[in-house]
This record gives structure tokens, sequence and C-alpha cells, in this order.
């Protein structure tokens, strides 16, 4: 089985892809409607996922190269390409792809930072999985460990930023049909209702079901809510959260220490042992250094 992103170049629809591109996927979804359950037969198709790259673009001193001092080599945070139609899909009657492909060092810091779309694509519907190695499989299966009460913000910020585009943009293409025919921009709208939803469910539940509320999501983009029921919702809804990020028992800040563990796993599954690449500091190393540190205070100080 070949990754979505794979069939995408062999397709001519992926452009600039570097070449490690084609064996490092370890992770795909769809996103967007069809993942939340809303999705329409015209729906375009949101592909996340996030890759691999060699070993020396993830520690480029294995190449000889100092950071800040050395011209930097190659290397590889994301690679995003939208608009890519294949017109052979679906029997004939063409699929546009968006394609958002992170590296698995941006993807951990992401979810660390518990931004929505990527704490999204780990909590997918299993058949939203369009492709899923091993090293796919075991973050997936350690996802709640990301989350933690930053969420709230983090959610809360997305949220008003729908709230503003459905207040203020300019709507171009099919979606000035849509304001036309409904008053306002619905899909902005299921949005916010979408944001405010999965944040209850991970401060309460401290896990994530996407399409739990779909139905509701489904009657916003139907044109069944006004603009100003969906902006009652988010006022009322943001004054209830407050109170459950603050009764909330998920921890307050993410585990570092365990999310990392978890990535230098995932590159010594793929890349083989890591004793070339990184120190690995026992723990009385480490009681040391702390203890330098302290010292080092307490003369600073005299």
């Amino acid at each position: 089985m070949s990754s979505k992103t794979q069939y995408l170049i062999e397709k001519g629809l992926l452009k600039s892809a570097p070449k490690f591109i084609e064996t490092g996927v370890q992770y795909e979804v769809v996103m967007g409607s069809i993942a939340y359950g809303v999705a329409e037969d015209h729906s375009d198709m949101d592909v996340y996922g996030f890759a691999i790259p060699p070993r020396d673009w993830v520690f480029p001193h294995l190449r000889g190269e100092i950071p800040g001092f050395d011209e930097a080599g190659p290397r590889f945070d994301q690679l995003q390409q939208h608009h890519m139609m294949d017109n052979s899909a679906v029997g004939g009657k063409g699929r546009e792809y968006d394609l958002t492909l992170y590296s698995i060092v941006k993807y951990f810091r992401l979810l660390m930072e518990n931004n929505p779309n990527i704490v999204d694509s780990l909590f997918v519907p299993r058949n939203c999985i369009l492709y899923s190695t091993s090293i796919g499989e075991r973050v997936r299966e350690r996802r709640k460990i990301f989350l933690h009460k930053g969420c709230w913000p983090r959610f809360k910020g997305y949220a008003y930023a729908q709230v503003h585009k459905m207040k203020t943009k300019v709507p171009e293409g099919g979606r000035k049909k849509t304001v036309e025919k409904y008053g306002y921009d619905v899909k902005f709208a299921y949005h916010v209702v979408r944001l405010l939803n999965e944040v209850e469910q991970i401060l309460v539940e401290q896990d994530l079901d996407l399409a739990r509320n779909k139905e509701q999501l489904k009657a916003i983009r139907r044109g069944e809510w006004t603009q100003e029921e969906v902006e009652c919702y988010f006022s009322d809804k943001e004054s209830q959260l407050e109170q459950v990020y603050l009764d909330s028992t998920l921890p307050a800040m993410p585990d570092k220490a365990e999310i990392k563990q978890l990535l230098m796993d995932c590159l010594e599954e793929h890349y083989g042992s890591l004793s070339e690449c990184v120190t690995r500091q026992d723990d009385a190393t480490l009681a040391l250094r702390e203890i330098e540190a302290i010292v080092q205070r307490v003369n600073t100080k005299i």
C-alpha cells in the first residue's frame, strides 16, 4: 500500500517534493469536513500527515555542519500544496486534493503546542486514516500524552479567528454563493462551534471524538442557524469553558521529556541506533548538571 503523497507524485500532481518523501511518509489522514462528518459530495480532500527526513537532515552535525556558522544544508519542515485536481478520481468525476505534510519534528512540536489542526489529525476516526506505518501507529496510540490545559487558549484563539473571518472576510468563489444564500459564511460558523465543542471534550474527557457533534455542525452548514445564534453560542460557551478549564484535571503543561522520548523512539525505529546522533544522559549526569547550575547561581549572588 502506497501513501496518498506517493500517489499524487506518480500522478504528476505534486511538484517539487524532496526525493525522500516517496518513502519517508509515516502517517496520512483525511482532515476537514470529511473527518468532521459534514462533507458534501463535492468536498475537497484535505490530507495531513508527517514524514521522517534523512538522518543528517534532522541531525545536521552528522555532516559536519555547525549551525549558525556553516551554510545550512538541506532540511525539511513541511510540504504544502493546494488545488491538485485528479480528474481520474471518483470514477472520473474528479477530486481536488490539498496536502500538508510535516517533518516528524515539527509535527511533534505543533502537537506539544496543542495546535488544533494537528491535534485533530491524531484523533480522526480510523476510517479517515489513509496510510500509517508502525511509527504512525505508535504515535497515534500515544496521542493523549500531547494533551494539556494549554489546549484552551489555543482552540479559543482559533475560534476567535473564525468569528472574525465570519464577520469581516469578503467572500470569494464558491464562498460568495454561500454567503448570498444564507446571509453569512456558514463554513466559518460551523468551525467556531466545532472548535469550542472539541476543546470542551479535551478538557473534560481528555479525549476527542471529532464527529460527535456532526448533526449540529451539519445544521449550521445547511443555514439552519443565524449568524446571531452562532455568535451567542460562542459567547455563552466561552464563559462556560473558562470554568471548565479551571476544573480540568489535564496537566497544566505538556510532559516534554515523555514527548521527546517518544520522538526519539520513532527516529530510532526508522534510522536504527541513534548513538552517533545524540548523547543520552543518565540520571547521575543530569543530577550533577543540576548541582553545577545551583552552585553557579549561588556563586553569582555572592
